[in-house]
């Protein structure tokens, strides 16, 4: 755990000749401030002082931040920041906050995680305007210490790609990271997204977090096939977490599973791919996979001695990718 030392301490709120505690005098810089992400009551103190006392508040979009700060009884000037802001936008923002004090927030959560903002730093760093980060609300790490999954090292990937082969591709780049994978994902694209975790992780132990922090918040584990059948019944709403465990130490598989693995790969995939993808999957030797799935489609592998000096293809002249 890290430990704050005063010389390193955050400065407290600057706070004007009046000794009310909910009207401090910010110095002009940029706040992020975390916001709920399901439950007003997660608000801090610190963050509903901070944002009475900006100039104006950066945010995705007005009308939620709007109802926020309608619930907290606030009214400031609200200033659309999301992924489609250009060059101008964020230049007028940095002029403000050289004179005056500005929040940003996103419509849920910490700022800048798997939201826009950071060019908004970034610049704002570049350009000598100081930072502050007040702490708060996450998905991110409230899914994992609710999954029970290792945490000491994790990986979050954001959201996963719409697209069922760029989602595949993603999840088998990330397969060999030793450390327990984090993932955002919508209701509508749950399945698809355990059914590929199904393909290409099978044997990880997946979660599915989901409206956290609220009535109905459920964490559910399982293998990712089980959890993609329930889900296909119970078609879930809304943001969602979804977490795979990191790679362990398993029985090599029988040659039944290896087949099958085979099997359903070069049902979709070119040969060398389907190999590929398996051998990773498995942890198995991919040129044994290469000359296994020959064999199953009736063809008769190279067995001369050259033919391990040489790589193997699907056609004349195209190495295995």
């Amino acid at each position: 755990m890290d430990t704050v030392t005063p010389e390193h301490s955050a400065p407290e709120i600057a706070r004007s000749d009046s000794t009310d505690p909910e009207n401090p005098a910010l110095a002009p810089g940029l706040y992020i401030v975390a916001t709920p992400i399901g439950n007003l009551g997660d608000m801090t103190r610190r963050a509903i002082a901070v944002l009475g006392a900006v100039s104006a508040i950066a945010c995705e979009d007005t009308r939620v931040t709007g109802k926020l700060m309608a619930h907290l009884g606030l009214k400031k000037p609200l200033r659309r920041y999301d992924d489609h802001a250009d060059a101008a936008a964020r230049d007028a923002l940095i002029d403000l906050m050289r004179a005056e004090p500005v929040a940003l927030v996103s419509d849920a959560g910490t700022p800048l995680i798997s939201d826009p903002g950071y060019r908004l730093v970034r610049a704002a760093r570049e350009q000598g305007i100081a930072i502050t980060s007040l702490p708060g609300p996450s998905a991110l790490i409230t899914a994992l210490t609710l999954a029970g999954l290792p945490t000491d090292r994790f990986l979050f990937g954001g959201f996963l790609p719409a697209k069922d082969k760029a989602r595949r591709d993603m999840l088998t780049e990330l397969a060999s990271v030793p450390a327990t994978l984090v993932f955002y994902d919508t209701g509508p694209r749950l399945v698809e997204t355990l059914d590929a975790m199904a393909q290409i992780l099978p044997r990880r132990e997946i979660a599915v977090a989901r409206e956290l922090t609220k009535l109905f918040e459920e964490c559910r584990t399982g293998t990712a096939a089980d959890l993609a059948g329930h889900y296909r019944t119970h078609p879930p709403r809304g943001e969602i977490v979804v977490l795979a465990g990191p790679p362990v130490a398993a029985e090599a598989p029988d040659e039944a599973a290896i087949d099958s693995a085979l099997a359903e790969a070069l049902a979709r995939l070119p040969m060398s791919q389907a190999t590929k993808d398996v051998a990773r999957t498995l942890g198995l030797d991919r040129r044994a996979l290469y000359r296994r799935a020959l064999e199953l489609q009736g063809e008769t592998p190279a067995t001369d001695s050259s033919a391990t000096d040489r790589p193997a293809t699907d056609s004349p002249g195209t190495e295995i990718a």
